[in-house]
């Protein structure tokens, strides 16, 4: 019996099995280690850069040290994290994982929800052939959100999407069953505001549509949302549906976007697909890129299955169209 999951998919595999356990025993220590915020804040504060030249905090640190012990032993061969230059080998397991130990660091002073981002592969033959892969051929996939609730959220192969909350009477993570689907009608949006004038022409577009909302053609009002989190982001879509977008942009550095397509957008697009959703690069499903290297970053949309459909139709117009077509603010109203 698993010890910090009550319930695991009937026929999952069991290094699959104690794996998955394992990253929950991980949630829940570090669960307890961000409520300590404020009481080691000379530790939690201090600040360097990560493998890929992010600002880094010293707890970004202490996750991924607490992540490789919690996994010392197991099934895991392979281990690819955001704060690793490189693939490290951690025995002669059958899995590789890919994980983000603790998304969202920067947000830890405000008490904004953080989160553990992670997804899980067969091993091949070498490292990279094991975590450069299209997220499609994930075993698993999910995310730890520390908030008000800490939830763990996974999928199973191409199952549903499961929610588990912690219990910190017992320490275990309480299974809740199966999500509902995400919903189609939403009327949020998530995008970093800020950055409008460096967005491409049609993301552009979409964003006004919203923004001129009952004056426009869709005829109705939106509400945005930032919360900079990409956990938060995603667990707050999945609830509630709407759309998250985080585009390329044109500033020196951002043309592929920001976010990491091995350890962030593969597993959450695993999810928001396992609960009725969509996930892509603003044209392509997400799950059928291919990563050329371990930090390779990425335009990422998700959300409901129709807004992210709409927002690959605004790409496919040719750009010199865009401006004179959505001019008129009524080529879509959907």
């Amino acid at each position: 019996m698993p010890e910090f999951l009550d319930h695991l998919p009937e026929g999952t595999a069991a290094d699959l099995a104690d794996t998955l356990d394992r990253l929950a025993g991980f949630g829940v220590a570090l669960a307890r280690r961000i409520a300590r915020g404020g009481l080691d804040e000379a530790l939690d504060t201090a600040q360097g850069s990560n493998a890929d030249g992010d600002t880094q905090k010293a707890l970004d640190v202490i996750a991924d040290d607490m992540a490789r012990a919690a996994l010392d032993g197991g099934a895991v061969r392979y281990l690819a994290s955001e704060e690793q230059e490189e693939v490290v080998t951690l025995g002669a397991g059958t899995l590789a994982l890919v994980i983000d130990p603790l998304d969202g660091s920067s947000n830890i002073e405000t008490n904004v929800s953080v989160g553990t981002i992670f997804g899980v592969y067969p091993a091949a033959d070498t490292p990279e052939a094991s975590v450069l892969r299209p997220s499609r051929e994930l075993l698993a996939a999910g995310y730890v959100i520390y908030g008000p609730q800490c939830c763990l959220i996974l999928r199973v192969g191409e199952g549903g999407v499961l929610k588990y909350v912690l219990d910190p009477e017992t320490g275990r993570f309480r299974s809740l069953g199966e999500i509902a689907a995400i919903p189609t009608e939403s009327s949020e949006y998530a995008i970093n505001a800020s950055n409008y004038r460096h967005w491409p022409a049609p993301i552009r577009a979409y964003i006004d549509d919203r923004v001129a909302g009952t004056e426009g053609p869709l005829g109705h009002d939106f509400n945005m949302r930032w919360i900079a989190s990409l956990v938060a982001e995603a667990h707050r879509v999945l609830t509630r549906g709407g759309i998250f977008l985080y585009p390329g942009d044109s500033r020196k550095g951002y043309a592929q976007g920001r976010l990491r397509l091995v350890y962030e957008c593969g597993p959450i697009g695993h999810l928001i697909e396992g609960a009725g959703g969509r996930a892509s690069d603003g044209t392509l499903p997400i799950r059928d890129r291919q990563p050329r290297s371990l930090h390779a970053r990425t335009p990422f949309v998700f959300g409901s299955a129709n807004k992210v459909a709409r927002v690959a139709t605004y790409h496919d117009l040719p750009e010199s169209e865009v401006s004179a077509l959505f001019g008129s603010r009524g080529l879509f109203r959907s």
